[in-house]
């Protein structure tokens, strides 16, 4: 039986995998370019290849690859892909058209660990990491009918958890023989896993974005676990020790959760956060959800907030919610799905509906 995908290659990782074969090193990047630029799904469309050496890698190796099992259409234009894997679990992606680009939100894991109050995805826990196969096979098959600019690694799960499969994804997306994403134009999130924000600044050059959400250690420690782990004191250090390019900053996102941590000295404690390293601040109003404890800001309360923080110079954006007739929050397809199909229980009064920060919410 065939057990090596071809797809959990990254590019050095392939040729030395071809090498080891007897074959030349150039062999490898052609069929990275197969891949990924020409979205080859079986070996005979490469036909810069030998009969003999397609032939031989159709019996040691296979190709992935994904198809959505559902495709949901927003009336603004989002679409929602529910992808059933391999071994029978679904995850999401949500590809989300703005006036100059589109952008594709796609998941790492199957469901999350982090348990962040405000999250849908923490609902499901976590199930297992996605290989790099499947992270990048949502890209492939978003590509075949929609063209992508932006990739946000800010779906299903912690990126920084899966860290080693998003690494190796992330240099395929990249790779000028793979799918030739600039790197300003790839976006990883987390909530704020330490050590793994400095491995991830080493091995790649990516945009970063932290889930924030809070200015007191006691509201984000209540609201995101991690924090018990690792304080703001901690996060923030390690932002300001994250390696960026010239004219590059981190995103700051921050989930406005009414009365918890949408006031004008929340405002005033985030700007002297984020003082000391580049940043901008992404506001995500609350999507409140049948049952949650949780709710959506005053507008009155977003607006005053968001004037702060721009008379106090901070670049700030609020993102308005998209999709929300689709249930393009992350989750929220995968959760209505499987409790159709009474494969899951859940109980909405235990946890708020909202994607864990990410630009994805419905």
């Amino acid at each position: 039986m065939n057990t090596v995908d071809l797809k959990n290659f990254s590019l050095d990782e392939l040729e030395a995998f071809i090498t080891g074969t007897g074959k030349e090193r150039f062999r490898a990047r052609q069929i990275f370019k197969w891949l990924y630029q020409k979205d080859a799904r079986t070996f005979g469309e490469m036909t810069n290849l030998s009969r003999e050496f397609r032939q031989e890698l159709e019996r040691t190796t296979f190709i992935s690859d994904l198809e959505p099992e559902v495709v949901e259409h927003s009336a603004d234009g989002t679409k929602k892909y529910l992808f059933r894997l391999s071994d029978g679990v679904t995850v999401e992606s949500v590809l989300i058209p703005e006036e100059d680009r589109t952008t594709l939100c796609i998941s790492s894991q199957v469901g999350c660990a982090m348990g962040c109050e405000f999250c849908l995805t923490g609902t499901f826990r976590l199930t297992r990491n996605l290989t790099t196969a499947e992270i990048v096979n949502q890209v492939c098959a978003v590509k075949r009918s929609d063209p992508v600019r932006n990739i946000v690694f800010m779906g299903m799960g912690e990126p920084l958890h899966n860290l080693d499969n998003v690494i190796r994804a992330l240099k395929i997306l990249t790779d000028p023989d793979g799918f030739q994403f600039s790197n300003r134009k790839v976006t990883v999130s987390t909530s704020g896993l330490v050590p793994q924000m400095r491995r991830l600044g080493e091995a790649v050059t990516v945009n970063l974005a932290v889930s924030l959400n809070a200015t007191t250690d006691e509201v984000r420690g209540r609201i995101m676990p991690v924090n018990r782990t690792y304080p703001l004191a901690e996060l923030l250090a390690a932002c300001r020790a994250f390696p960026l390019p010239s004219r590059r900053w981190i995103t700051v996102e921050y989930v406005m959760i009414r009365d918890l941590n949408d006031s004008l000295e929340d405002a005033r404690r985030l700007v002297r956060l984020i003082s000391t390293f580049p940043s901008k601040v992404n506001l995500i109003p609350f999507n409140e959800h049948d049952g949650c404890t949780f709710r959506t800001p005053t507008q009155d309360a977003i607006d005053r907030f968001h004037k702060y923080l721009l008379d106090k110079h901070v670049t700030v954006i609020t993102r308005s919610s998209r999709g929300s007739d689709i249930s393009a929050a992350c989750g929220q397809l995968k959760g209505r799905l499987e409790t159709a199909d009474g494969a899951r229980e859940s109980d909405p009064q235990k946890r708020a509906t909202h994607e864990s920060g990410g630009i994805c919410n419905g």
